[in-house]
């Protein structure tokens, strides 16, 4: 992956306090990225920003909640006052709440929106707001193969990703006139805190594998679970000049699990 077009560049990961978010702001900073690591947070905020530090390479830690519109505005001017101007964005933040719909409550259904939808949204929107008079910059969002692919357990879940992958085609149609993409990362499994905290009984990385039938769920034909950093990896692709010509897209990196 060649480093040009991303050496250099002011990036903002939200959610990179873990998980994926973490292996997005390491990877971009392996390549020679300054990257805003942000967090709700702090102390995961900053953890990652002294770990890109530790490696030689360039960060800092900012604290804030996606969900907070005025927040994220002042969080763009911030990093611009402090880094430079953006050119990528990562939205990475999320949470995940499942059970069957009928069990969803109100409070369920507005947390997963609020993070998973109206942050892609909040953020996206400040960033843009700057890139369109200079013409140029990625924004990426981190959504999920649920999205597309029925999933029990996870309605709410999936149609807050559902919302945000909608949102950030759309805005790749408005934006492209003015040079800057936007595309879509959707994972399937990953070895994540997030995944390992679904199942009270245990995390069973065979079993996520194997998939399962009476949930229509299918396995995972590559036969693994992905790594943060398989996620990570693709998004680096999507911020890239080898993807110069790729905008509106939604790549899933499930290993094949939705058979797409």
């Amino acid at each position: 992956m060649s480093h040009i077009g991303i050496a250099g560049s002011v990036a903002v990961v939200t959610g990179a306090g873990s998980g994926i978010g973490h292996a997005v702001a390491t990877a971009l900073a392996r390549r020679g990225a300054v990257v805003a690591a942000v967090d709700i947070d702090p102390d995961r905020a900053a953890r990652t920003a002294a770990d890109l530090e530790r490696s030689g390479q360039h960060g800092r830690g900012y604290t804030r909640d996606v969900t907070d519109s005025s927040g994220v505005d002042r969080l763009v001017a911030e990093v611009e006052h402090d880094l430079g101007p953006v050119d990528v964005v990562v939205n990475a933040a999320g949470v995940l709440r499942t059970g069957p719909a009928v069990d969803c409550t109100d409070e369920d259904w507005q947390a997963l929106f609020a993070v998973n939808a109206t942050g892609v949204f909040a953020v996206s929107r400040a960033a843009a707001r700057r890139m369109v008079p200079r013409r140029r910059g990625c924004i990426v969002t981190v959504a999920s193969n649920a999205a597309g692919v029925p999933r029990v357990d996870m309605a709410a879940y999936a149609a807050s990703k559902a919302a945000a992958v909608a949102f950030t085609k759309s805005l790749g149609l408005e934006l492209a006139p003015h040079g800057i993409r936007c595309n879509v990362v959707s994972p399937g499994s990953t070895d994540t805190p997030m995944l390992r905290g679904m199942n009270p009984d245990g995390y069973d990385e065979a079993a996520v594998i194997a998939g399962d039938p009476a949930r229509y769920r299918v396995g995972i034909p590559l036969g693994r679970v992905a790594r943060p950093e398989d996620v990570a990896e693709a998004v680096c692709f999507l911020v890239s000049p080898a993807a110069r010509h790729i905008t509106m897209h939604d790549l899933y990196v499930d290993g094949g699990a939705t058979l797409r």
